[in-house]
């Protein structure tokens, strides 16, 4: 299987690959270099941009009509060249513009460089763009390493490059880069949120369709950890983590192999690895901040606040410092070579062809079906639940929410909708408890000998007994509104 991957690289780290003793030890003759430059237009309108396109004129060979972002029913992956809609033959070939001529919105300038590489598994071609993009209001470095040939070879050349350089695929294409530079406006991600899994024909085709997803969303959230950035950037990932695990449990019955069982190890680790710098941003965007407002002047409050603020601060330079390590690139790079190689497929330990060829909507509904009867067991006498129950009872809440939402597309939207939100009613009503327990052990973690801290503690305690007494009864009442008449997988 021949592969062509996209991915993206520092200017500054570009420009030691060449010296990377790696390519050094397994590049085939002299690399060669060429002045590289491209143009990007549309109408002074944006008719172009509207649709999602652009025209690309490189310095040298057919002017294409470029994709900015995939349409959001189709397949995609990480390191995914964009598109293209439609190539030129001829010079006076134009897009479709109803007549409006077209204009320069922003130009890359720089060197192509192009070099083989033999690997056991077979050889490469790579080609490295580097060079600068530049609007009439700003301008900015940019590079761009292609691989093609064998996906074995490609992998594997990937995987050695990210172990010494931060290469990783790209957050935008050059095209949509250069669009946001013209623009002032912050470029589009590739994918964010549920998978849209609409188009999806078979059992393999939807599984391959959320995993690419959420792989992407993955990388596009944790590359935006940082500190002082916003909390969210940490929760969207846990949240794209879960669901990818989510995804390759739903779907374990059908797509399974040793790779994709590791593969959800990994991503556990990194579940909990993120676990701490997400815990402090909901203690103090919630019960903290309620209480420093109810505290206002309160020197044992304030005090107890600082010191949870300098966990954070630790608990982020944890995270950060994960998602900047090449374990993490590794990580997104092997998840992309299982996604392409499909090892399930090996006859010899992988998943019979008629399963994968099952229609998606049928896996869908035995899938829902069989999350559904846990859930009602589990909640089957909800008055009498235990605390224990009730953390039990909003896991199997979680994962059937997870595999809703990979299935939702490919029914009606409207019930799915009433569903999902019927659903998310109760996850918020259980979520209340659970939130409240890891506030008060968080708060236990800061106690010190002194009265005033201990008197901090016992006040942040308090606030969450008094929040679990105040919305105890919202999780019993979700629970009643979520009947089996909220299915949207069952009939036609």
């Amino acid at each position: 299987m021949a592969v062509t991957l996209e991915f993206a690289l520092p200017p500054e780290a570009a420009g030691r690959l060449a010296r990377l003793p790696f390519v050094q030890a397994h590049r085939i003759g002299r690399a060669r270099s060429a002045a590289a430059e491209t143009i990007w237009s549309d109408t002074a309108e944006g008719l172009l941009c509207a649709q999602g396109l652009l025209l690309e004129s490189p310095r040298r060979g057919k002017r294409v009509l470029r994709r900015l972002l995939p349409r959001p029913e189709a397949a995609w992956h990480p390191a995914q060249p964009p598109g293209i809609e439609a190539v030129f033959e001829t010079d006076d070939a134009q897009p479709a513009t109803d007549g409006a001529p077209l204009v320069a919105l922003a130009a890359f300038t720089g060197r192509r460089q192009t070099f083989g590489l033999a690997l056991a598994e077979g050889t490469v071609d790579a080609e490295l763009l580097i060079g600068r993009l530049r609007s009439v209001a700003a301008e900015s470095e940019a590079a761009r390493l292609v691989l093609a040939g064998p996906l074995p070879a490609v992998m594997a050349a990937a995987r050695a490059i990210a172990a010494h350089l931060p290469l990783a695929p790209p957050l935008v294409s050059l095209a949509e880069e250069a669009r946001a530079m013209a623009s002032g406006a912050g470029p589009r991600p590739y994918r964010l949120g549920p998978p849209d899994t609409s188009e999806a024909s078979t059992v393999e085709d939807a599984f391959l369709r959320a995993v690419g997803h959420l792989l992407e969303v993955l990388h596009q959230q944790a590359a935006r950890i940082r500190h002082g950035g916003e909390p969210e950037a940490v929760h969207q990932s846990r949240v794209a983590l879960r669901r990818l695990r989510s995804v390759l449990r739903v779907f374990r019955r059908v797509v399974d192999h040793p790779d994709l069982r590791s593969l959800d190890a990994r991503l556990r680790e990194v579940v909990g690895s993120l676990g701490p710098a997400r815990d402090w941003d909901v203690f103090l965007g919630g019960i903290g901040h309620h209480v420093a407002t109810a505290f206002a002047d309160d020197a044992r409050i304030a005090a107890l606040l600082r010191a949870a603020e300098a966990r954070r601060d630790l608990a982020y330079d944890a995270a950060v410092a994960m998602v900047a390590a090449p374990g993490w690139r590794l990580l997104l790079i092997d998840a992309l070579s299982v996604l392409l190689a499909r090892p399930w497929r090996d006859a010899a330990s992988g998943s019979p062809r008629e399963a994968l060829e099952m229609p998606a909507r049928a896996f869908g509904r035995m899938a829902l079906d069989r999350h559904w009867a846990r859930l009602r067991r589990a909640g089957a006498a909800f008055e009498t639940l235990t605390a224990e129950d009730l953390h039990e009872l909003r896991l199997d809440g979680k994962r059937l929410r997870y595999a809703a939402e990979v299935f939702a597309p490919l029914f009606d939207g409207k019930r799915a909708r009433r569903f999902l939100r019927r659903l998310a009613r109760l996850q918020d009503g259980l979520g209340i408890a659970n939130d409240v327990a890891v506030a008060r052990g968080l708060a236990q973690a800061l106690a010190a000998r002194s009265a005033g801290r201990s008197w901090a503690v016992g006040v942040v305690e308090g606030w969450c007994e008094a929040r679990v007494a105040d919305h105890r009864g919202d999780a019993l009442e979700a629970w009643h509104r979520l009947g089996g008449k909220d299915r949207f997988w069952t009939g036609d």
